[in-house]
């Protein structure tokens, strides 16, 4: 294995056995009935996908990686139901669909990759690189855009945070199909939600956190996701104009890795301290009441 694979492999394995499974334990309000079970089962669904990124490439390793995709396909099937139980696309709602469907793609990039199919004509190295980004700028990213929506209770900042975080994302996968400009609006559409969510998280760390190891832990993801957009913003440019800019492995070492451990783990273990403190952090859909409210004319 070169020292790329060590690497997105050592990433990617945190995002499946942790970040998920963390992420969806701070999810509230009305829950698909499969979701808890799926979530409590998610570390060892996750472990043929982590075997398959240690194997060569071969029908071995890309089935071990199928079994991973199943469990993200079901995973991806529980923001149906859940839009079927809260019937709400407000912002932050829309942040946590987004977050419940992302790893289906890393778990469709992962078979592809691990079979050497160009899935789309994509290259295997970008193939390999898909599926750390939508576990974490996807699933990751989307989530905590939800959360400090629902933090900041729906202000302007936070609408701009909800929605820009999966439109981007969403941008930028359709960018893999177009071109590398239509790959750049994305990440400008991303980097401006993610900056979003280093503010809210900023103001969250003044407003709700009172321990010192919380306060710094969303102080880290903060800053560090403004340093690690910046460089995948470069990195846009870079390819749509031709400007100097770091390579796909220098990407991996510093936006990657930052992204991971300084944003996503940060971030994850900062609203799980403040969830266990009782402070909200979860987006919640309004409760649909049982029967239209009727008004009577005076």
């Amino acid at each position: 294995m070169t020292a790329l694979s060590i690497l997105v492999a050592s990433v990617v394995m945190i995002g499946m056995f942790w970040v998920v499974p963390t992420g969806l334990a701070l999810l509230d309000g009305p829950r698909p009935p499969g979701l808890d079970r799926l979530r409590r089962a998610w570390p060892l669904l996750a472990v043929p996908g982590a075997l398959s990124l240690w194997l060569p490439r071969s029908g071995l390793s890309a089935g071990l990686a199928a079994v991973y995709a199943l469990a993200t396909l079901a995973l991806a099937c529980q923001a149906p139901a859940r839009l079927m139980l809260t019937r709400s696309l407000r912002p932050a709602e829309a942040a946590v669909l987004t977050a419940l469907a992302a790893p289906s793609v890393a778990g469709l990039a992962l078979v592809a990759e691990r079979a050497s199919y160009p899935l789309f004509g994509f290259d295997l190295d970008i193939l390999a690189l898909t599926v750390p980004h939508f576990h974490f700028a996807g699933f990751a990213a989307a989530l905590v855009a939800g959360l400090v929506c629902r933090a900041a209770q729906d202000g302007p900042t936070a609408r701009c945070a909800a929605l820009s975080v999966p439109a981007g994302t969403l941008l930028v996968l359709i960018g893999y199909f177009v071109d590398d400009w239509a790959e750049l609006a994305g990440a400008v559409v991303l980097t401006a939600g993610m900056a979003a969510v280093s503010v809210l998280t900023l103001r969250e760390r003044r407003a709700l956190a009172a321990d010192g190891p919380t306060r710094a832990l969303l102080a880290v993801s903060a800053l560090v996701l403004v340093a690690t957009m910046l460089l995948a913003l470069n990195w846009a440019l870079g390819e749509a104009t031709g400007l100097p800019h770091l390579d796909l492995t220098w990407m991996a070492a510093t936006h990657g890795l930052g992204n991971a451990l300084g944003f996503a783990v940060c971030a994850l273990l900062a609203r799980r301290r403040l969830h266990a403190d009782g402070v909200p952090t979860a987006p919640t859909a309004p409760a649909t009441p049982a029967h239209p409210r009727t008004e009577t004319p005076a």
